[in-house]
């Protein structure tokens, strides 16, 4: 019996010769990653529960502050000054103020075939470079730190196959929301959402970021796109070597398949609160939004703040809308000054923050309240999720958002240019 992309990875990680679904399996971790979110938990565990603590391997583990940064309060404050003192000590690679994590783990660190743990639920976004990136919780970071290794429970895979070309207009959110309105908010529950076919290989990086970032969003355990040359010169550009570029043998199993033409995407937004209640962009109806949201780990990078700019320039946003952006990372940043893409968004009238998870993360910039309506590019619009519980969070592309941004209510590109 052959194996899916995912079975290799794992298979690898365990130093076997194969494995299937349903196992389970004791595997050597490639990376760890932790932002500000719980890294400090998982230091008090590490000094306070450990008869002997210890790190594995100081080399595999990144710290990233992202989420609240720069601290917003005493108490934040004091967790980032444990994860540096931590760090430090340790000699752990640590990034503050660079970047979302997932955006610094994928322009430094992930490749092909690896298994990386995060503790972060996006974590799955770096199988965009045909690595496995999982979410845990900071035990088993805890326990991954100490040991090096972790165990996993093989998944089912479930493959999307893709034919087609996006159309103008049409972005590869609306594409990954289409994904999820159509399975549901639990259609993949455990299972790696493999992504593979013409289709795919069509898609950019920066595209393939984004399918990879929402599969959790469907239960996903994680996301992989078939690994092709636009991985390997991603990775070359980079520094670093496009090895183990695993794909699915001819006779692996899938739980199911699905055949998506790309062709037939269309411009879509996710109505709250829930991400699976899906329309498409021009059926959501008239609705007068407070907020706007250009930014997080899945739609903050340079090809979404071309897209924004070229809607956004000569054009000014409504007047009782704020709207809000946040690069990915200083990369991301810095490319976008060098293009001028910064001096189009201020002289719009919107407002630039710095590399973080900002708005999409609901804590320290830009949240909403009572009975306000914001439209993002972040990851998720449960009630609560960017402020007060009784506000409300429409998810769409970045064209989506900017024409949105301008018109004062939820609108297409297309729309806003009639």
């Amino acid at each position: 019996m052959g194996m899916t992309i995912g079975e290799k990875i794992i298979a690898r990680a365990a130093k076997v010769d194969e494995v299937h679904a349903g196992e389970i399996h004791t595997i050597e971790v490639d990376r760890l990653m932790s932002n500000d979110g719980t890294t400090h938990l998982t230091i008090d565990m590490y000094h306070n529960d450990l008869k002997h603590p210890k790190i594995a391997d100081k080399d595999k583990i990144v710290f990233i502050m992202d989420h609240n940064v720069p601290a917003e309060n005493p108490k934040t404050a004091q967790a980032h000054r444990k994860m540096r003192n931590f760090a430090k000590e340790h000699g752990i690679a640590l990034y503050e103020g660079k970047g979302v994590c997932h955006q610094i783990m994928v322009e430094n660190y992930v490749c092909p075939g690896e298994f990386i743990m995060g503790a972060d639920s996006h974590t799955c976004t770096y199988g965009a470079l045909g690595a496995f990136g999982t979410g845990i919780g900071c035990t088993d970071f805890l326990y991954a730190m100490v040991t090096g290794q972790s165990w996993v429970l093989v998944p089912e895979t479930i493959r999307f196959e893709l034919t087609g070309k996006l159309r103008k207009g049409v972005y590869a959110r609306d594409l990954m929301l289409t994904i999820i309105g159509m399975v549901g908010a639990n259609g993949c529950n455990y299972k790696v959402m493999e992504f593979a076919g013409e289709g795919v290989h069509n898609l950019d990086i920066d595209e393939r970021l984004v399918l990879c970032n929402l599969a959790v969003e469907a239960g996903a355990k994680t996301g992989i796109v078939e690994p092709d040359e636009k991985v390997a010169e991603y990775l070359e550009s980079r520094g670093r070597k496009a090895e183990n570029m695993f794909v699915s043998d001819e006779d692996a199993v899938f739980e199911k398949v699905y055949h998506i033409n790309l062709d037939e995407i269309e411009p879509v937004v996710a109505r709250p609160h829930q991400i699976d209640d899906v329309v498409p962009a021009d059926e959501v109806g008239d609705v007068r939004i407070d907020e706007a949201f250009l930014g997080s780990c899945n739609n903050g990078r340079i090809e979404e703040f071309r897209v924004a700019a070229s809607i956004l320039k000569g054009k000014k946003v409504s007047d009782h809308v704020r709207f809000i952006i946040a690069p990915a990372s200083n990369e991301v940043y810095i490319q976008a000054l060098d293009e001028g893409l910064i001096d189009i968004f201020l002289d719009a009238g919107a407002m630039v923050m710095n590399s973080n998870c900002s708005v999409c993360w609901g804590s320290c910039q830009g949240v909403i309240g009572e009975g306000e309506v914001l439209i993002s590019t972040g990851t998720r619009n449960f009630k609560g999720r960017a402020g007060h519980p009784d506000s409300f969070v429409y998810l769409g592309s970045a064209a989506t958002v900017t024409a949105s941004a301008i018109a004062g209510k939820i609108v297409t590109a297309k729309e806003d240019e009639e």
